[in-house]
């Protein structure tokens, strides 16, 4: 059996690296020293990270995040180093080929757009402390950015997602390996079962949270809406098919159950009954999981964590907005 070990390294990433990049932003600032945010906010080809991600750059030239590469990130840092030093915010293209100019250099052969903002006014950081506490709440973000280019001042809009919510149903084997996997992908994990020696913090350790406590009235209580996945876990069919019950009319992200096809067939036909349409039901990833031939505990772990991820990388809102002309006497 898997077992779930606790980095607390990890805690921080449960709104991603977003929060460490932005509080490290703030805290160079507040500390009188300029720190650069540099920001993907566009690709063209194949590329190492996707428009959206971003790292800062301290006037050490330390680099907190990753956009990708070895060679693209030094050769960032350089460029964002240079900025640093006369205050000017930029933005940049960068050509991944074999032309690079460094031995390793990348052969995507993709292009990328990084708007480079530098940053020294503690009233400037105000979006960043902001986007900081949004996040700590489980809230979505918003960062502003402004840089020079050939056609003059432009802005962008950076958007950054909040952490998902997973609502685990069941605390036996399944549940402690999906959380493990769950935990580090960014998802703020809570699992819930009606046997206290099951779901309790030396199972489950913190950061996931645990509730002992009849399954269909706590996932009620814990309101899942439009940002919240449903994984249906526990130990039999009637406990399954209340907890299902109780998440149907939900607006959820996500709605998962295990069981067999004969189970889940015999699962919503009592919920007809009961009144639950086909349009509710046919939201129900049943059997739950990827197809991936999942047989031990982990595999079948892996391929509900899978299709989470599936689920949650599909149909995202637009992650940078812009470029957006900004007037030179805009205040």
């Amino acid at each position: 059996m898997c077992r779930y070990v606790w980095n607390p390294r990890l805690e921080s990433q449960l709104m991603g690296d977003a929060v460490d990049i932005l509080e490290a932003v703030v805290n160079e600032v507040d500390a009188g020293r300029r720190v650069a945010l540099c920001a993907i906010v566009a690709t063209r080809g194949s590329t190492p990270q996707p428009a959206g991600v971003f790292v800062c750059v301290d006037e050490a030239a330390n680099m907190i995040g990753t956009l990708g590469g070895g060679c693209v990130e030094a050769d960032l840092r350089r460029r964002a180093h240079t900025l640093l030093s006369n205050g000017h915010s930029e933005l940049v293209t960068v050509t991944l080929d074999h032309d690079f100019g460094y031995d390793d250099g990348m052969i995507c052969g993709g292009q990328m757009d990084v708007a480079i903002q530098v940053l020294s006014d503690p009233r400037d950081t105000r979006p960043h402390r902001e986007a900081v506490e949004l996040l700590r709440n489980a809230k979505a973000a918003a960062i502003p950015m402004c840089v020079t280019t050939d056609t003059g001042l432009v802005g962008y809009r950076i958007n950054v997602e909040s952490a998902p919510r997973l609502l685990i149903a069941g605390a036996g084997h399944i549940a402690r390996v999906i959380a493990g996997l769950a935990v580090p992908l960014g998802f703020d994990v809570h699992v819930i079962d009606d046997r206290a020696d099951y779901a309790n913090p030396q199972r489950f350790p913190p950061p996931v949270h645990t509730t002992a406590g009849p399954i269909d009235t706590t996932l009620e209580q814990l309101a899942p809406d439009g940002s919240t996945y449903v994984v249906i876990v526990t130990r039999g069919h009637k406990h399954d098919e209340k907890a299902l019950q109780a998440v149907l009319d939900s607006p959820t992200k996500y709605i998962g159950m295990i069981g067999s096809r004969r189970k889940i067939a015999v699962t919503f036909d009592d919920l007809k009954h009961a009144g639950a349409t086909d349009e509710q039901l046919a939201r129900v990833h049943a059997p739950i999981g990827l197809s991936i031939g999942a047989v031990t505990t982990e595999e079948i772990a892996v391929s509900i964590v899978a299709e989470l991820i599936s689920v949650r990388r599909t149909d995202r809102r637009k992650i940078v907005e812009g470029p957006t002309p900004i007037s030179d006497d805009a205040p």
